[in-house]
This record gives C-alpha cells, sequence and structure tokens, in this order.
C-alpha cells in the first residue's frame, strides 16, 4: 500500500489511538500488499474504535463507553422492570381481553409497583453515570425512558 493511502486510513482513527500506533500502523500498512480488502478492514476498524465499545473498540475504557454504561445494573434494572410490567400488561390483556375492570386486580398492583419503584433507581442512575459519562448515560436513559414508554403505552392505548 502506498504511504498517501495509508496516512489517509490512519486519519479515520481517533486522536488518541493515532497517538499510540499511528506510526507502527503506518509502517504495517506500507508493507502490506493487499488491496481493497485491507483498505475496507481498515476502514471498518476505524469506525469500530469511534464506536468504542461496539464490536471491539480498545482505546476507550468500559466505563466509558455505552455498552459499558448499560451493562451496570443502574442501568439494567429499570428496563428489567419496565419489560416485566409490560409484559403483565399484554399477558392479561391476551388472557382475559383489554375489558376495563371494577377491581383493578393483581396485575394493576404488580404495573404500578413496577413503575413506581423504577423512579429512585432511575435517579440513582442519573446522578452516578452522567457526572462520569454524559453522552452514554444520556443515551441509556434514553433507552430507559423508552421502556418506561413501552410498558406506559398498552394501559394508555387500552384505557385500563
Amino acid at each position: 500500500m502506498n504511504r498517501r493511502l495509508a496516512r489517509v486510513l490512519i486519519r479515520l482513527y481517533p486522536a488518541v489511538w493515532r497517538r499510540r500506533y499511528g506510526t507502527e500502523f503506518e509502517v504495517l500498512l506500507q508493507d502490506e500488499r493487499r488491496g481493497w480488502r485491507s483498505s475496507l478492514n481498515v476502514v471498518t476498524a476505524a469506525a469500530l474504535e469511534h464506536v468504542s465499545g461496539f464490536g471491539g473498540g480498545t482505546m476507550a475504557t468500559e466505563s466509558d463507553t455505552f455498552r459499558g454504561v448499560l451493562l451496570h445494573p443502574s442501568a439494567l434494572i429499570p428496563m428489567a422492570m419496565s419489560t416485566t410490567a409490560l409484559a403483565l400488561v399484554l399477558g392479561h390483556i391476551l388472557m382475559f381481553g383489554a375489558a376495563r375492570e371494577a377491581d383493578e386486580g393483581a396485575v394493576a398492583h404488580l404495573w404500578q409497583i413496577l413503575m413506581a419503584a423504577q423512579v429512585p433507581v432511575l435517579l440513582f442512575f442519573a446522578l452516578k453515570w452522567l457526572p462520569r459519562a454524559f453522552r452514554p448515560a444520556l443515551g441509556v436513559l434514553g433507552v430507559q425512558v423508552g421502556a418506561v414508554l413501552a410498558a406506559m403505552a398498552p394501559v394508555f392505548y387500552f384505557n385500563l
């Protein structure tokens, strides 16, 4: 591979990566005799480094990636609670229909408990992770809010 193409490909990587590995990688690319497949592999690896955490990002520490933040219990527990609440409501609708009942019943009470109990966990997550890793934590909060809205959707849609 010629020197100009090797430098262009190295510029695709994050600056931290280039400072650490750039010189050696340029020499390696210049010694490479393959064609477009090698270039495509380098472009793919550079994109993964920018995503840092999905599919092989090596420079970012685990706590400052979306995946790293997402795998913490304070991120997973609210999503599990919302998913459980959604499964309860959908299971009840499939078994008994969407008719409004005079007595709310156990499913409605469990749904209410699950939805209310995740609020302190969400607050804890936000207070802990937003100052540490703002962008990944904001993304995880978005996923958590989406899970909450998904659990609320059938309740409001069917007016339960």
